[in-house]
């Protein structure tokens, strides 16, 4: 287990003792609280800031708190050896880790998280030199986590782990672009049952892999701020290879696998 799931599945049981949706630092102040995320996440490492490394591109002000859109870009001339996105005032902050595969040169991940409150949102990259550079983006948005789930839970159920893969047409001309998309509630343990009124346990994707033929193009490893039904937009580099592999894991141990051969861009 990657210390990444580690960090996250800690988050979890100590957000689950609480026993309320209200997590531990729901008191700390924004401006109080990355420093100590940083120390957590990072240890005292120096993070080099809009050095044009990594950018985030997210909405000043979200449509709509359960599925808020972000994208990191990753334009700079260093290798990258992974990268993070962090929701400060979300119950677990950590949102996604993505370790990149070191021949797929992946330009940006796009994907759907959900915000709980005003917060500053961390995109942190890690070159293969150890550097770490970040840029940061304050999002208005309130209520993402608890928000009722879109789909009834039994129709979740009867579609749970169902993907699809999209190609695009890349603007790059040495990358390819493509969407996975995966049927899952993502459950947040802060959601209520609109029938029961009682919280629907937590239950989300840890962990998808997406490889072409056997090189990785990247690994995330996530929680709770992933948006209902997660889907991920992203651009690499093609090795020649005709195969598209996802491999996918939530918290109740299901482990759901496609396979798609690549096709032309549509």
């Amino acid at each position: 287990m990657s210390r990444w799931r580690l960090f996250l599945l800690g988050f979890f049981f100590n957000f689950i003792a609480w026993g309320t949706p209200t997590p531990p630092h729901a008191q700390t102040t924004g401006q109080e609280l990355w420093p100590s995320l940083s120390k957590e996440l990072f240890q005292d490492r120096p993070i080099i800031e809009n050095d044009g490394v990594i950018t985030l591109e997210a909405p000043a002000r979200a449509e709509d708190a359960a599925i808020v859109p972000m994208r990191l870009r990753f334009e700079g001339p260093l290798d990258l050896k992974s990268a993070m996105l962090v929701i400060d005032q979300n119950p677990m902050p950590m949102a996604a880790n993505f370790t990149l595969g070191p021949k797929a040169r992946v330009g940006f991940i796009e994907t759907r998280v959900r915000v709980n409150s005003y917060t500053t949102v961390h995109a942190i990259a890690e070159t293969l030199d150890g550097r770490l550079h970040a840029q940061a983006k304050f999002v208005k948005a309130a209520g993402g986590c608890s928000a009722p789930a879109v789909k009834d839970q039994e129709q979740a159920k009867a579609h749970l782990g169902e993907m699809r893969y999209r190609e695009f047409k890349s603007a790059d001309p040495m990358r390819r672009e493509a969407q996975i998309m995966l049927r899952h509630p993502n459950n947040s343990g802060m959601q209520l049952d609109q029938l029961t009124r009682l919280y629907i346990p937590a239950h989300f994707i840890d962990r998808i892999e997406i490889r072409q033929g056997e090189e990785l193009i990247f690994l995330m490893e996530g929680g709770i701020s992933l948006s209902e039904d997660p889907n991920f937009r992203f651009s690499y580099a093609p090795n020649g290879s005709k195969k598209i592999t996802v491999i996918a894991h939530d918290t109740k141990g299901n482990i759901f696998k496609t396979e798609w051969p690549v096709a032309e861009a549509i």
